[in-house]
């Protein structure tokens, strides 16, 4: 096993609490596109398992019995929803999910690589990096990669395996911060440990092959919830606790897309 090298971080319902953003706007894009859906929040956290807004659309009006140029209307839709999420993520003043500055500064003063790893767009990403970090946030990670560089969605492995060629590391050398199980999935299909921090939309989630469950990095002051894995006997997500868990024994390798490995830490 390499030396740590880099952290990856997933973006929405990881970097912040935004899942709700998104079902507000998409629900606000339905009504003024005259498209025939609304999202409860039940039916929005079981469609969290199709990755990609475009693709969840999709797959709603088809199950509604939608015809016409389905490509059109999903477009237009979500091209509409994507506009309306930026202006909820300025005027909402969304913030970030607790450790993530802490942990952020800290691997940058130490030296790492930071990286985004998303099925958003990196209109998105900055959008959210500049809202919470100013305008010098984008520039905290060394890459950035997202639905606009790379098509096929989560839980392939493709926009990790981007972002590691955009790193010029090997997986060995990074850890993946997650928070659904196609994320987490993504992640261990390129070789890449995981950790994840879940939130309501994604506690019921199976996340086999991570090596820490947590319900949030966790502050000082306000500790995390373990739910599976090793914590080595620490309460909040450092750099340290990142490093013991990356040099820890545990199965990697290249895990075939969809079927992830159960990773063993042994700890």
């Amino acid at each position: 096993m390499g030396e740590l090298k880099a952290i990856i971080f997933d973006m929405d319902g990881t970097l912040a609490d935004t899942e709700e953003l998104h079902r507000r706007a998409f629900n606000l894009a339905f009504r003024e596109c005259a498209c025939p859906l609304h999202w409860p929040r039940l039916e929005y956290k079981q469609l969290l398992s199709i990755s990609g807004g475009r693709e969840r659309i999709h797959h709603c009006l088809q199950q509604a019995g939608v015809t016409g140029d389905l490509h059109a209307t999903v477009d237009a839709v979500h091209r509409r929803k994507s506009a309306l999420y930026r202006q909820i993520l300025v005027t909402d003043k969304v913030g970030l999910r607790p450790g993530i500055r802490r942990l952020i500064e800290e691997c940058r003063l130490a030296g790492l690589k930071l990286a985004i790893a998303t099925s958003s767009s990196s209109e998105n990403v900055d959008t959210l990096l500049r809202s919470t970090f100013g305008a010098s946030g984008a520039g905290y990670f060394a890459a950035v990669a997202g639905s606009d560089l790379v098509a096929d969605k989560k839980p392939s492995p493709a926009v990790y395996e981007h972002t590691l060629s955009e790193l010029g590391l090997r997986a060995e050398h990074c850890i993946a911060i997650e928070d659904t199980r196609n994320g987490n999935l993504a992640a261990l299909a390129a070789g890449i440990k995981t950790v994840i921090t879940t939130h309501p939309l994604t506690i019921d989630n199976d996340f086999a092959g991570a090596s820490l469950v947590v319900n949030h990095l966790g502050e000082p002051g306000k500790p995390f919830r373990l739910k599976a894995g090793a914590a080595y006997g620490r309460h909040y997500v450092d750099l340290a606790l990142l490093q013991t868990i990356h040099s820890s024994p545990a199965e990697t390798g290249q895990y075939p897309f969809g079927q992830a490995k159960v990773a063993l830490n042994r700890g």
